[in-house]
């Protein structure tokens, strides 16, 4: 109990100069409510799938391990997944798209590690849908080539069904990618693939393969995959704490915070983006794929919206002694956990 206390409080601490960012700026683009969670045992939306007509998502880290299936045309809880009793910090959901993949399963990332100690995470490949499931699962552990990382971003690749983690970290983080054919009985070792936005909450691809998007607090990145080429710099609605994302079958972006009754969103891509993940502009994108593995951007692909970046910067700086406070706390939180 006094470990998970601990943990709480480094995480709110490391949070802390992210949250003054947000609430003080102006608001960002307009976005359409999709629906709005009904059920009060959603307090803290962290991942979000949208798959076979139900919104999935999962509280962050200190409950149980449950998935909750939601209709998004009531916002009410229409199923539940309990697949663990006492799981260490689940921060991400994917769906279980690829070859071979099963109508109603999700991936389960317990990925959390704020400070960085975990010498492995996993992820654990579950039932969901309408009314009560107990589904234990296959989990997998997955562990990093260099040293222990906090992420709250887990991805499916569609054409393989590889697993993927981006990690959350200040100056950028990374992309892992996870084995082709996964070990239940061994450790598996993650491999870099490229960079992600600083602090990446969650991420998802799109229908046709060949875009992903990774969002922060205020902002997403647009990539070509595999190159890891940026196509796309998003500004993102203002939210109380908004870190999950999913991209459904017919390529609707949505967006949940945390917070009780948290609404969902339904983000309206720029219409160049638009065209370029849903295909028909698909030799832009095509472009965007050989600049990434040949030399550097192509500046006509990029979106520039840098709305969402100097909100965040004028945030930071009117909450800088709110911000340096989180510090020291985390700073003494730390402290505890080494006594």
């Amino acid at each position: 109990m006094r470990e998970r206390v601990i943990d709480g409080l480094l995480a709110a601490a490391v949070a802390l100069p992210f949250a003054v960012g947000l609430g003080v700026g102006p608001g960002g683009p307009d976005a359409e409510v999709a629906f709005a969670f009904r059920d009060p045992a959603v307090v803290e939306s962290s991942g979000l799938v949208a798959r076979d007509g139900l919104v999935l998502t999962t509280n962050d880290s200190g409950d149980t391990g449950r998935v909750f299936a939601v209709d998004p045309a009531t916002g009410r809880t229409v199923g539940v997944t309990t697949w663990s009793q006492d799981p260490v910090d689940v921060e991400a959901l994917a769906p279980a798209d690829g070859p071979g993949a099963r109508p109603g399963e999700v991936w389960v990332g317990d990925i959390g590690d704020n400070p960085g100690e975990r010498t492995s995470v996993s992820v654990t490949r579950v039932a969901v849908g309408r009314g009560a499931l107990g589904a234990a699962g296959t989990t997998y552990e997955l562990v990093y080539p260099d040293g222990g990382q906090d992420a709250e971003t887990l991805l499916v690749e569609p054409r393989s069904g590889r697993l993927l983690v981006a990690s959350k970290a200040f100056l950028g983080g990374t992309l892992y990618r996870a084995p082709a054919r996964l070990s239940p009985d061994a450790p598996n070792r993650l491999e870099p693939v490229g960079s992600v936005l600083s602090i990446a909450t969650d991420g998802a691809f799109f229908p046709d393969g060949r875009h992903l998007v990774v969002r922060g607090y205020g902002g997403a990145v647009v990539y070509a995959w595999p190159s890891m080429e940026e196509v796309a710099d998003l500004d993102l609605p203002t939210q109380q704490q908004g870190e999950g994302i999913a991209v459904d079958e017919d390529g609707r972006v949505l967006l949940s915070s945390e917070g009780q009754y948290a609404e969902v969103l339904e983000l309206d891509l720029p219409a160049d983006v638009r065209a370029v993940v849903d295909g028909t502009g698909a030799d832009r994108a095509d472009r965007a794929d050989r600049a990434g593995r040949e030399a550097g951007r192509d500046p006509d692909l990029v979106t520039e919206t840098d709305t969402a970046e100097l909100t965040l910067i004028t945030g930071w700086m009117l909450g800088g002694a709110l911000a340096v406070l989180g510090l020291l706390v985390g700073l003494v939180v730390l402290l505890l956990r080494r006594r």
